[in-house]
């Protein structure tokens, strides 16, 4: 069985030359299956394949009111002023429930496979464990929802940052001309993220004040990535990792993005299995991130016995 290897460096910095290079390079590259080591385990005993990641979409949005900065003593209460804008816009992206309240946002979101989520329901998985990891004590997201639903399977839309007005040293008292906003919305299923921003663009559109005018830039977009959890290649290995660790592997979902899965699939029509072997602990895109040795030993263990299932079930 041969096997090739596929490195790639500039994901991290939106990997514009890689689809262009898979379209180029189809014929040598294409095969029967892709593995991607690009994820985690369950817990340090339980090995974990990843069969969902969620699609991105992402935005940013300025708002305009007045041509100039204004003083507040002079203009206050008479000048609209921009934060506020976004501010009030911003609330309207959610209900009450912790639902996202973009219309059509949830077309093409469908509910765990009922063998999946009963899965779900047996993996040790503490939910109050894992906010205290972040220093949280409650969940804030879709009620009725459990926190690896939340994480793993629903999409989301979050505010990743805001800016506007004097947010210097010391204190000013201007009103702002500008005010700008990045927002991200990760999707899941067959969410359409060329629909979902124009839904977006419509909410926030529908919705401005007199006075205020919006411009967008977009930061990207993909859909989601879904592998079929009764696939033959996934069955085997997850009996292989299941024989390395002494434990069911658990067949997850994950609450990140890794557009390359849908490259492969789209362009070269491979489905993508992503087994993982990273610790909860190892502070993925923080300071201080890490990769144990462990990882990287039992890791290479998993990958023989994965390649070895494989090529029997072959022969």
């Amino acid at each position: 069985m041969p096997v090739t290897i596929f490195l790639e460096g500039e994901e991290e910095s939106g990997g514009k030359n890689l689809a262009p290079f898979m379209r180029e390079n189809a014929k040598e590259l294409t095969g029967d299956v892709a593995l991607i080591c690009d994820t985690d385990l369950w817990d340090p005993k339980t090995p974990n394949i990843t069969s969902m990641l969620r699609g991105l979409v992402g935005e940013e949005i300025e708002i305009t009111c007045a041509s100039h900065d204004l003083h507040s003593g002079m203009y206050g209460n008479a000048a609209r002023n921009p934060i506020q804008v976004l501010a009030d816009l911003i609330t309207t992206l959610r209900n009450p429930d912790g639902s996202v309240a973009v219309e059509g946002f949830y077309d093409g979101v469908e509910e765990l496979a009922p063998d999946i989520a009963a899965q779900w329901k047996r993996l040790p998985y503490d939910e109050k464990a894992f906010l205290a990891g972040a220093g949280l004590t409650q969940a804030a997201g879709e009620k009725g929802r459990s926190v690896l639903e939340q994480t793993r399977s629903r999409p989301t839309c979050e505010i990743n940052g805001i800016f506007g007005g004097y947010t210097g040293e010391g204190f000013k008292t201007v009103i702002p001309a500008k005010a700008s906003a990045k927002i991200s919305f990760r999707l899941v299923g067959k969410q359409d993220p060329v629909k979902v921003r124009a839904a977006f663009r419509k909410h926030i559109n529908d919705r401005l004040p007199p006075d205020a005018k919006v411009t967008f830039k977009e930061h990207g977009g993909s859909p989601a990535v879904s592998v079929p959890t009764d696939g033959a290649f996934l069955r085997q290995a997850a009996a292989a990792l299941a024989e390395e660790w002494g434990a069911e592997t658990a067949i997850t979902g994950s609450g990140g993005s890794i557009p390359v899965a849908g490259d492969f699939k789209r362009i070269l029509d491979m489905d993508a299995l992503l087994i993982g072997f990273a610790g909860g602990d190892d502070r993925i895109h923080s300071p201080n991130e890490k990769y144990n040795l462990s990882s990287y030993h039992k890791g290479i263990r998993s990958w023989a016995r994965i390649l070895a299932a494989f090529a029997t079930a072959k022969a």
